[in-house]
């Protein structure tokens, strides 16, 4: 047993110290290179502090989350202790590679330990880099306070009087935001120059208006849209916001180079295309490069760079509590929000897995009292494996049901925007496959065991498929031969299906009627559901946009009395060259519009009614995007807004005589706008008269007034009184029509 230092004498010490002992072995052993050693570091802050006789049970305790994202041990976990005997607080641990290390700053940082300390994890190598050169003073100097400014509202367009929408239209190179002022022209709120490079985008609340430059993303809001946040991600090309306006993706298809000095961006970013943005602070989450749709980073070597960019990239749970990616063919990997540590430590694998899709929405199943997010995949066939539809639960990634598929050669997911049906659309081909066939899957996920009801009246392909927005309706559009992304040629089919009548349960989805022989190519539900416009879009030849009410209040057709549509066609409206249909979130109003980034021709917007009136046309040079702003959810309860249903007819009332009195007053302006010009023009036209009376006399010539030939002609018991100035204003109704809507 090898003697401790308190058994030794000081004779022996002495000794000891007189011999010449080579340390050389242990010091190339243990001694730390600086260009080496240090990038598996990190240093660990906020721990408790303990006296030194729990120390070694406190790095046990620690251990628990260290071994979570890479491999260490106790020996490897050095945590210092002050003369007072209690530890200082913070420990340096070591990894056994640099990704370990990196890994646990990302995944680590910000982590609770306890109910009462939280993990504050960072590379070594980066507190030297930070550290050198004088930057961290000997003298600790108290940072100076900013003065308070207060900040603008950053939802004060709710608090509109008129209760109008806004909207953000960008042509040429400029940008504006406007009021909604219905046959009016807009009110401009804010209009600037060069405010993008490739587009704007509104943030899913209508919090924020995004704007794309070379040097990465900004954000913009309140009343007179300050610069909120910036996120610099150099030539930027894709944004995303997530659901509820927490974090932001964006992605570019030049990998990153981050320079010395950029105060963001560090070198974990570097080489990398996405980034996940938190929007509060500002700061990265975690970067990924594009090939790498899914795998860890282990796996980065086994996969091929895609042709094409997925996106959007990453997919986000409705609360924003996960987040999920695609490795196609291989897994899906969900992470968790805010530390975006990977759930459970590894991605789903899932062979040949196509696709994927988040409900919309937190969904209560029958049965399940568990909280549950779900989201649902498919793979295609796989040799004599048939194709499958899998719906999964997170957090525990449990298969909750699946459906086989045969004679596969395409699959769309479509979930109802409450998440009580997910609709997958399956192209069929012959044994042949010379001929296509869509039939529809409907997983009704509220149900106990989650049935699947399968709507197979369906002879053509469905070249398009929506839901109605809270709702158990839907539109669908058939082609009779395979999709081609524009249906025209050959005609389309419309056909709109919704629920059979047994009292509080939906009943199975059956079809209300079909419209043949259309152009139709595009299906858009008003954000309320009941209305939804089916229009030609994208082409050069047929231009129609119909306006259709699924509960007109009128008689039934008796065929359809069982179902619960009763389906009216309220109008139809043409727009040369017409790309995008945009409703504004209150579902009143339709914009259609022909961008100059699909054609050149007759480019601008159009502004309609739910029900197809065209309140104003909008011819606009080198028109590119229009988008209504968003609102966020309302805080009225279910029973406050059944109440302001019931209601509608009095509130109608009192709308009609505000639209009345704003009528009267731009009636007003108007007659006042001539008087004025008027006004002007007999002023100007007595100043040009005194001058020319002016300029006779001074060339002796007498008035035109006082001449010979002027009194001769004048009637024979007429006195000139001077010129009199009669205004009349004469009002004609040509027609007037009025047309009840329910």
């Amino acid at each position: 047993m090898a003697p401790s230092f308190d058994t030794l004498s000081e004779q022996d010490l002495h000794e000891e110290e007189d011999e010449e002992i080579d340390f050389s072995d242990l010091k190339e052993q243990l001694d730390v290179k600086l260009d080496e050693g240090l990038d598996t570091f990190v240093v660990i802050d906020g721990l408790p502090v303990v006296p030194e006789a729990s120390r070694q049970k406190l790095i046990k305790f620690l251990l628990r989350k260290l071994v979570t994202v890479g491999e260490t041990s106790e020996d490897a976990v050095f945590m210092p202790v002050s003369d007072k005997g209690e530890t200082e607080g913070f420990a340096f641990v070591e990894y056994e590679t640099p990704e370990q290390a990196v890994a646990a700053v990302k995944q680590l940082h910000g982590v609770p330990l306890d109910k009462k300390h939280t993990l504050s994890v960072n590379k070594l190598m980066d507190i030297e880099r930070y550290g050198r050169e004088g930057r961290i003073e000997e003298e600790y100097v108290a940072p100076e306070l900013e003065p308070f400014k207060e900040k603008e509202h950053l939802r004060s367009w709710m608090g509109d009087s008129n209760a109008r929408d806004q909207f953000a239209l960008y042509r040429n190179d400029k940008v504006g935001v406007f009021w909604n002022n219905k046959s009016n022209p807009p009110e401009n709120i804010v209009d600037r120059a060069h405010w993008t490079q490739l587009f704007v985008q509104w943030s899913p609340k209508g919090t924020f208006l995004a704007s794309v430059h070379p040097q990465g993303v900004q954000l913009w809001g309140g009343a007179s849209f300050s610069k909120q946040k910036q996120f610099p991600h150099p030539f930027v090309q894709l944004v995303e916001f997530s659901p509820l306006e927490g974090y932001l993706t964006t992605w570019s298809a030049r990998p990153i180079q981050v320079e010395e000095g950029q105060p963001i961006l560090t070198y974990e970013e570097d080489g990398k295309n996405i980034i996940v943005w938190d929007i509060e602070t500002g700061k990265p989450l975690r970067s990924f490069v594009s090939h790498d749709l899914a795998a860890p980073v282990e796996d980065e070597a086994e996969v091929q760079p895609k042709k094409k960019v997925q996106w959007p990239a990453f997919k986000w749970s409705s609360d924003e509590k996960y987040v999920a990616r695609m490795l196609q063919g291989q897994s899906i990997s969900i992470y968790e929000l805010p530390n975006m540590n990977l759930l459970g430590r590894t991605s789903v694998k899932i062979e040949g897995v196509n696709d994927f899709e988040w409900s919309p929405a937190t969904v209560t199943r029958e049965g399940i009292k568990q909280y549950e997010q779900l989201l649902c995949f498919w793979t295609p066939e796989i040799g004599s494996n048939p194709a499958r539809v899998g719906m999964m639960s997170v957090p525990s990634k449990e298969v909750v049901r699946t459906r086989n598929l045969f004679n596969v050669s395409d699959v769309k997911l479509h979930w109802q925007s409450q998440g009580a049906y997910v609709c997958v659309k399956v192209d069929r081909h012959s044994k042949s496959k010379k001929s296509m066939a869509t039939n529809l899957e409907i997983f009704r996920v509220k149900e106990k065991g989650v049935p699947v009801e399968v709507v197979d009246s369906l002879k053509d392909t469905v070249i398009n498929f929506a839901w109605e927005p809270n709702g158990s309706r839907f539109v669908l559009i058939t082609t009779g031969e395979s999709a081609s992304g524009v249906a025209v040629p050959p005609k389309t089919s419309v056909s709109f299906f919704a629920t059979e009548k047994k009292g509080s349960t939906a009943g199975n989805f059956k079809l209300v009627r079909t419209v043949e022989k259309k152009n139709s190519n595009g299906i858009y539900w008003s954000p309320k559901g009941r209305f939804v416009v089916v229009a030609t879009v994208h082409s050069q030849s047929s231009f129609e946009i119909d306006f259709w009410d699924l509960d007109f209040e009128g008689e039934k057709i008796e065929a359809e009395k069982d179902l619960a549509a009763n389906l009216q066609l309220m109008k139809t409206n043409e727009h040369y060259g017409v790309t995008d249909i945009e409703w504004d979130s209150t579902g009143r109003y339709v914009v259609s519009s022909a961008s100059v980034w699909t054609h050149s021709m007759e480019n601008g917007w159009n502004l309609h009614t739910f029900a197809g009136q065209t309140l104003s046309e909008n011819p606009t040079e080198k028109f590119k995007q229009f988008l209504w702003r968003p609102r966020p959810p309302t805080l009225l309860s279910k029973e406050e807004q059944k109440q302001v249903r019931k209601n509608l007819r009095e509130y109608s009332k009192e709308f009609d005589e505000e639209d009345r009195y704003a009528v009267d007053i731009a009636n007003t302006a108007v007659v006042e706008t001539r008087k004025r010009v008027l006004n002007e023009w007999v002023a100007w036209m007595r100043l040009e008269k005194e001058l020319a009376a002016e300029e006779r006399e001074a060339f002796g010539l007498p008035d035109d007034a006082d001449s010979p030939q002027a009194a001769k002609d004048a009637p024979v018991g007429v006195e000139d009184k001077g010129d009199t100035v009669v205004e009349e204003i004469v009002e004609e109704i040509i027609e007037e029509t009025e047309e009840v809507i329910g």
